[in-house]
C-alpha cells in the first residue's frame, strides 16, 4: 500500500470513529433530555412547574386554554383507516397548465385551489368542489363533497388529494381529579385524504388530526409537513399534553421540548409529517416556543421565526441595537424525517416568509428594527446571514432609517429588497460573500412594492402602490402600482416601465398574498386580480362631476422588455356604484390557466376566458356556497 493511500485510509477512518463517536453523544444528549439548542419536558407537571414560574418571573401572564365542564362519559371505539393504493392521474386535460406560485422550487404550497391540467379542485365555503375544466366549452362540477370542521387549505399528489381544515372538537381526558374520563374542548386541526382516481366520486381513506390551529405546510415529493399551534391548555391544575390522531385512534403523544428562554406567551407549535401516498405512520415532535408569525421551507429544512422582547426590559444600547429580536429555529427534513438543528437570533423583526432564504448552506434574513430609546422612535433594516450551525456570519446594518421593508426577494447571490416612508428605494444588495454583504445600488422613485416577482436574470416586477407627496409633506396612497426594474447594471437599477390601476383604495390579494399572482414568462402573460375603484363623470352634477364606483375582476397584461406592460384585456366578476374600500364583496382571488384558456376564481364563480382574445367569454361556473359574507382587505 502507498504512503498516500495509507494516509487516506486514516484519514477515512478518523471521519468514521468522528461520525460514531458524535452520533453517540446526540443520543446520549437526547436520553438525558436534550436535542441541540433545546431541552425535553420529562412531564406534564415539569410544564405546569416550568410556566408558573415563567410567569412569576417575568411578570407576565400565561395565557391557557379554559377548562372544560366535568361531566363523566365513556370514550369512542377507533375507525378502521383503510390502506392508500398506488395510481396515475389520467392525462387527457391540457398539455400546458399553470401552477401554484410558490417561493421555492419544489416545495409545494398549500392553497384553496390547485388544478392538474383537466380538473380544478378548490375549497368554497366547507365544500370540496372537482370541476372538469378542461375543455372549458364543456366544464361542469364533477363533484362536491362537505369537509368536516373549517377548510383552510389543499394539497394534490398524484391520484391523492389533502384538505386541511379546523373544528373545536369534544375529546376525553383523564385528570388526575377524576376516577372517569371527562369531555374538553380542543381545536384540532384535520388532514383529510382521499383518493381521487374516481373525481366524481373522492373517497376518504384517511383523516389524521393533529391539536392544535393550523398554521401552515409544504408538499416535498410524497411527504406534507404540517404545524399546528395552540395555547397550552390546562384543565384544573393539569397539562394536557400535544397529541397526533388516526382516526378516532390516538398515535402519537409527541415529546415537547423548549428553549431556555423567557418569553411573555407560550403556545405548543407541534410539527408533524406525513405521506400523501400511503398510509405509514405519522410523526411529529412539539415545541413550547413564543408566537410564531413566519415559516420559510426549503428541500432540506424547516424554518419557524418569530419576534421576541425580552421580558422586563433592558436598557438601550447606544448603538440602537435593543430589545426586539426574531429567534429562528430549523429542522432538518427528508423523506418525512425532522430533526432538530438548531436556534438563532437577530435583531428585528421579519416581514413575511420573503424575508428568509436559504442558499449555499447559509440562512439570509432581512428584518426592520422599530424601537423605542430616550431619544424617541428609532426604525432601520439589516440584512444577516446565518451559518448551518444558526450563528451569524455576516450582517448588513442600519440601512435606509426611518423607512421600514416593504418587499424583499432572494434571488441567487442577490438581494432585492424594498423600503419605503415617502419614496420606494429599491435596494440590490450582494451576498456572494456570505461575510461581507453589501450594497451595490438603489433606485429611488415615487411608490412602493409590496411583492416582488423574478422575470429574468436582468429584471424583476413589483406589485405594490403609488403614492405622491402631500400638502402635509407626508406621502398620499394612490391606485395599484405594477412596475418592471432593470437590474442588469446593479450599480443603477432603472426602472422600464409602470402602471398604475384605479383610484386611491385600489386593491389586490397579490399584495398580501404571492399565490394570487400569476406570471408565465414564456406565455408573455401577467395576471393580477384587482378591486378597482373608479371615477364615474357625472354630467349635470351640482357639487362635484364625477362619483366613485367599483370594479372587480382581473387585468391581464404581456409584459416584456422592449415593450414594457400591454394591456390584453380586463375579465370582470362584478361593479357596482357604492363603493366601501374596506371590504370586498366578490374579488377575484385566484387566477390559473389550462392551454389558451384562462381561469379566473371569485368566490362566487369560476370564469373561463380566451387568452388569444380576452374580450371572449368562454363560460362561467357557479360555486356551491357562493360568497355568504364581504372578503374584507387590510
Amino acid at each position: 500500500m502507498s504512503e498516500r493511500m495509507r494516509l487516506l485510509v486514516v484519514a477515512l477512518g478518523i471521519v468514521v470513529i468522528a461520525a460514531i463517536i458524535g452520533s453517540a453523544l446526540a443520543l446520549e444528549k437526547e436520553e438525558e433530555g436534550e436535542l441541540g439548542d433545546l431541552k425535553k419536558f420529562g412531564s406534564p407537571d415539569e410544564i405546569r412547574e416550568y410556566l408558573k414560574a415563567q410567569a412569576a418571573g417575568s411578570g407576565y401572564r400565561v395565557d391557557y386554554a379554559p377548562a372544560a365542564k366535568e361531566d363523566a362519559v365513556s370514550g369512542s371505539m377507533p375507525l378502521p383507516s383503510p390502506q392508500m393504493e398506488p395510481g396515475v392521474l389520467s392525462r387527457d386535460g391540457a398539455g400546458d397548465y399553470s401552477v401554484t406560485n410558490v417561493q421555492v422550487h419544489g416545495v409545494d404550497e398549500p392553497d384553496f385551489v390547485k388544478n392538474d391540467g383537466r380538473y380544478i379542485y378548490l375549497l368554497s365555503g366547507n365544500t370540496l368542489a372537482i370541476i372538469d375544466a378542461y375543455p372549458a366549452e364543456r366544464a361542469v362540477i364533477s363533484s362536491e363533497t362537505t369537509i368536516r370542521g373549517q377548510p383552510v387549505a389543499l394539497f394534490i399528489g398524484r391520484d391523492r388529494l389533502a384538505v386541511f381544515s379546523t373544528a373545536r372538537e369534544e375529546v376525553f381526558i383523564q385528570p388526575k381529579s377524576s376516577a372517569v374520563p371527562v369531555p374538553y374542548w380542543r381545536t384540532m386541526t384535520h388532514a383529510c385524504v382521499y383518493s381521487i382516481r374516481d373525481r366524481k366520486n373522492p373517497e376518504l381513506i384517511r383523516d389524521l388530526s393533529f391539536s392544535g390551529n393550523y398554521y401552515d405546510a409544504r408538499l416535498i415529493q410524497d411527504h406534507i409537513y404540517v404545524i399546528t399551534s395552540e395555547s397550552v391548555p390546562w384543565f384544573a391544575d393539569d397539562i394536557l399534553l400535544p397529541e397526533v390522531r388516526d382516526g378516532d385512534r390516538p398515535v402519537i403523544s409527541p415529546d415537547v421540548y423548549y428553549p431556555d428562554i423567557a418569553e411573555a406567551h407560550y403556545l405548543y407549535h407541534t410539527l408533524s409529517s406525513f405521506s400523501i401516498k400511503n398510509s405509514n405512520a405519522p410523526q411529529a415532535e412539539t415545541f413550547l416556543l413564543g408566537y410564531a408569525n413566519t415559516v420559510y421551507v426549503s428541500q432540506g429544512n424547516f424554518y419557524i421565526g418569530y419576534r421576541t422582547d425580552i421580558p422586563g426590559g433592558m436598557p438601550p444600547r447606544e448603538d440602537c441595537r435593543g430589545q426586539e429580536k426574531t429567534i429562528i429555529h430549523r429542522f432538518g427534513i427528508r423523506g418525512g424525517n425532522i430533526d432538530y438543528k438548531g436556534m438563532g437570533t437577530v435583531p428585528g423583526h421579519l416581514l413575511n416568509q420573503f424575508s428568509l432564504d436559504e442558499y449555499d448552506g447559509h440562512l439570509r434574513v432581512a428584518t426592520t428594527v422599530q424601537e423605542w430609546t430616550e431619544r424617541g422612535s428609532v426604525r432601520y433594516n439589516n440584512v444577516y446571514v446565518l451559518g448551518e450551525d444558526m450563528e451569524t456570519v455576516g450582517e448588513l446594518e442600519f440601512l435606509a432609517p426611518d423607512e421600514r421593508i416593504y418587499a424583499t426577494r432572494f434571488i441567487g447571490e442577490r438581494l432585492y429588497m424594498v423600503t419605503f416612508k415617502q419614496i420606494d428605494p429599491l435596494f440590490v444588495i450582494d451576498l456572494s460573500d456570505p461575510e461581507n454583504p453589501g450594497v451595490l445600488g438603489e433606485l429611488k422613485i415615487p411608490g412602493y412594492s409590496d411583492y416582488l416577482h423574478p422575470y429574468d436574470s436582468d429584471h424583476i416586477l413589483g406589485l405594490g402602490k403609488e403614492t405622491s407627496e402631500n400638502q402635509w409633506g407626508g406621502a398620499s396612497v394612490g391606485g395599484l402600482k405594477i412596475a418592471l426594474f432593470d437590474i442588469s447594471d446593479v450599480h443603477r437599477p432603472t426602472l422600464v416601465d409602470s402602471v398604475e390601476i384605479g383610484e386611491a383604495g385600489t386593491d389586490s390579494e397579490a399584495l398580501r398574498d404571492h399565490k394570487a399572482f400569476l406570471f408565465d414568462k414564456r406565455k408573455d402573460l401577467l395576471v393580477v386580480p384587482v378591486f378597482e375603484v373608479q371615477k364615474s363623470a357625472i354630467p349635470d352634477g351640482t357639487y362635484r362631476s364625477y362619483r366613485l364606483k367599483t370594479w372587480q375582476g382581473a387585468y391581464v397584461f404581456g409584459v416584456s422588455p422592449a415593450d414594457g406592460f400591454t394591456l390584453r384585456g380586463t375579465v370582470g366578476h362584478g361593479e357596482g356604484d357604492s363603493p366601501h374600500v374596506w371590504w370586498s364583496s366578490n374579488p377575484v382571488r385566484r387566477s390559473l390557466y389550462m392551454d389558451d384558456v384562462l381561469y379566473t376564481i371569485s368566490p362566487r364563480s369560476v370564469v373561463m376566458t380566451d387568452l388569444t382574445d380576452i374580450g371572449t367569454r368562454i363560460g362561467e361556473i357557479s360555486l356551491p356556497q357562493g360568497a355568504p359574507y364581504p372578503y374584507y382587505r387590510v
